[in-house]
């Protein structure tokens, strides 16, 4: 999440704990059924972008997983999410890193990101963003993009965000990359505010 900068984002994270920011899920139950449709099993090498806390990376290893690698720009969120996870955390490949200056050093079968694309408002953040994108999946590797739907939030964590349908995320990202799926989903805070997100399925060409 590179707006707002890797500050920003320590500061959240070492202020509030897990279940005081408005992302928490306790199970990510949308995100497992899109990396359940793109076809992944439990050798596919799937890497989180803005994981953070998430409990995506828990429930991945739970279910046998044994390629999950974790990118964000904070290394308090990511040592949040390894003390959780004890000694399995020793299997998760843990990078702290701002996704649109990262390059990857290997090729992963599934990319996703819960709502960190929707933070980058310049088009050259964006595009960054789809080059690394680009250099992470082969062809036919799957992204899975979640990000505030037209209905949802116009700021989160004290940042603008820009909100997408499957429609306009597809054009975001380019030809390179065919939507295959979009579902919403209304997430719940921790406090009890409905927030819309819309969650795209898109296959590298």
């Amino acid at each position: 999440m590179t707006s707002g900068g890797s500050q920003h984002w320590e500061t959240v994270y070492s202020t509030k704990r897990e279940t005081e920011v408005s992302w928490f899920q306790d199970y990510p139950a949308p995100s497992l059924a899109m990396i359940a449709t793109a076809g992944a099993t439990v050798a596919s090498a799937v890497i989180d972008i803005g994981g953070g806390e998430s409990r995506l990376v828990d429930a991945l290893v739970a279910d046998g997983h044994r390629d999950v690698t974790v990118l964000d720009l904070s290394a308090t969120a990511l040592q949040v999410a390894r003390q959780r996870m004890g000694a399995a955390a020793a299997g998760v490949e843990w990078i702290v890193a701002d996704v649109t200056a990262w390059r990857p050093p290997r090729r992963f079968d599934i990319w996703h990101d819960r709502a960190a694309f929707h933070f980058l408002a310049d088009e050259s953040e964006r595009a960054a963003y789809v080059a690394a994108l680009d250099a992470a999946l082969p062809s036919g590797g799957h992204a899975i993009i979640a990000t505030f739907a037209p209905d949802g939030p116009e700021r989160c964590s004290g940042l603008p965000v820009t909100r997408y349908d499957g429609e306009g995320l597809a054009r975001a990202l380019g030809a390179g990359f065919r939507r295959i799926d979009s579902r919403p989903h209304r997430h719940v805070t921790p406090w009890g505010a409905a927030q819309s997100f819309q969650f795209s399925l898109f296959r590298k060409e």
